[in-house]
């Protein structure tokens, strides 16, 4: 399967690790409409496996669970912002499903001074390919040669004073 499709990362995804605290925005498809929703809630599970890759947030709504599994490369996935990341000890956090929301949460895990820099390094690298997009499809639309429209009041008057 990884021969025949070459994935492309998505760079509205930065990097998390379980016990971190998500924002994941995804595309939902009723029918011919699409909307984003929102899931937050704590990465319980990581699963790293190329192109099958795909993570699990656990949150706790009206008191009762809700899990909800996402593939990491899905066109869907708009965007994971990560909220607060979590001090943990284990990879998976299976055992916060028997928990209550309260005795469930984690504490906060502070970055580091090299954390800190590498990832507003990275924040600001994709900020500049960003600018640097939207520099290009401005460029694109200003080369196109605008088309003439023609002026319909003229041509239906036209219409209008030929039939009479």
């Amino acid at each position: 399967m990884i021969s025949f499709a070459e994935v492309k990362a998505n760079p509205n995804i930065p990097a998390f690790t379980s016990g971190d605290t998500v924002k994941v925005t995804f595309k939902i498809v009723e029918g011919d409409k699409e909307r984003n929703q929102v899931f937050q809630g704590v990465i319980i599970r990581v699963r790293r496996g190329g192109i099958g890759s795909s993570f699990t947030v656990r949150r706790v709504v009206y008191g009762i669970g809700v899990e909800h599994t996402f593939p990491l490369n899905s066109p869907l996935m708009e965007k994971v912002e990560v909220v607060r990341r979590g001090r943990k000890r284990r990879a998976k956090l299976y055992y916060l499903r028997g928990l209550s929301a309260k005795a469930s949460r984690l504490r906060e895990r502070r970055l580091t001074q090299q954390e800190l820099e590498r990832e507003r390094e990275r924040v600001q690298m994709l900020e500049e390919e960003q600018e640097k997009a939207s520099e290009a499809e401005g460029k694109l639309e200003a080369e196109l040669p605008q088309e003439e429209t023609p002026d319909l009041e003229r041509e239906e008057g036209a219409e209008a004073g030929g039939n009479s």
